[in-house]
């Protein structure tokens, strides 16, 4: 069950999307949280996987946005908005849809992906950035 002052929306007028919800509203009181962007290394800041593993680290970079979310008390269900950036998107954005797909909650999130060339830091394949909204004053 989605919280009460959230309210996802994909407009009559609009096409339906695959994946991503047009609009989020966000109602009454509640608190705004950003995330920085999430890749796809472990507690000591290694890429996970194979080099190139692109599954691999797309997979490490969700259960990254997994633990912050839980550091604020929040879970997939309280993303508002999330921001992908995929290197060599034409090889790899079925790999992505197919890891977003198994951690997302419908309704899922508004959502942006871009095809990067290069990331800031060389050798990552997949960032993830978020906002989430949850009750006030908790």
């Amino acid at each position: 069950r989605m919280p009460e002052f959230l309210r996802f929306m994909n407009p009559a007028t609009m096409e339906k999307p695959p994946g991503y919800s047009h609009v989020v509203e966000i109602k009454g009181d509640a608190r705004i949280v950003f995330f920085a962007g999430q890749l796809g290394v472990d507690m000591n800041g290694k890429f996970v996987g194979a080099a190139g593993d692109f599954k691999a680290q797309t997979v490490q970079a969700f259960e990254n946005l997994k633990a912050a979310l839980e550091a604020v008390g929040a879970n997939f269900g309280h993303l508002v908005k999330i921001n992908n950036y995929l290197v060599d998107i034409e090889r790899n954005m079925l790999a992505f849809r197919e890891v977003r797909d198994r951690y997302l909650v419908a309704p899922p999130p508004a959502s942006t992906t871009i095809g990067v060339p290069a990331l800031a830091r060389p050798g990552g394949l997949f960032e993830i950035e978020a906002v989430a909204a949850l009750p006030g004053n908790s």
